[in-house]
């Protein structure tokens, strides 16, 4: 295996574009089939929907849920992926959950930038 040195200017995670994309691929791949790139100035952001912006810029995934900024590293876009998917996605009308378990869904929020520093 050739190994890669992290000050390679075109890494996922050093590439805001291409990170997104792969977060992109990623979402469709947990049922968000229609979502915006845009990219410029640094970073990138998507839309995935009309409540759910996700910025990519400095190394992160930045989102807003309910209120709080939630980042999650820009080199685990199937991780963000989750995460988003975890709090965004709407039950279909045929899953079978426990009355408990709609009563309290799973929350997951990953570490903003001021918890990191």
């Amino acid at each position: 295996m050739l190994s890669v040195r992290t000050d390679t200017p075109n890494l996922p995670w050093r590439d805001p574009r291409e990170a997104t994309r792969l977060l992109r691929y990623a979402l469709h791949r947990q049922g968000f089939t229609h979502t915006y790139q845009s990219n410029g100035n640094g970073m990138s952001v998507l839309s995935v929907l009309t409540d759910l912006t996700v910025w990519c810029k400095h190394g992160l995934f930045i989102w807003n849920e309910d209120g709080v900024e939630s980042s999650h590293p820009a080199d685990d876009p199937v991780g963000a992926a989750r995460l988003i998917s975890r709090h965004y996605r709407r039950p279909a009308p045929d899953d079978d959950l426990s009355e408990e378990e709609a009563d309290h869904p799973v929350r997951t929020f990953a570490a903003t930038d001021s918890e990191r520093d």
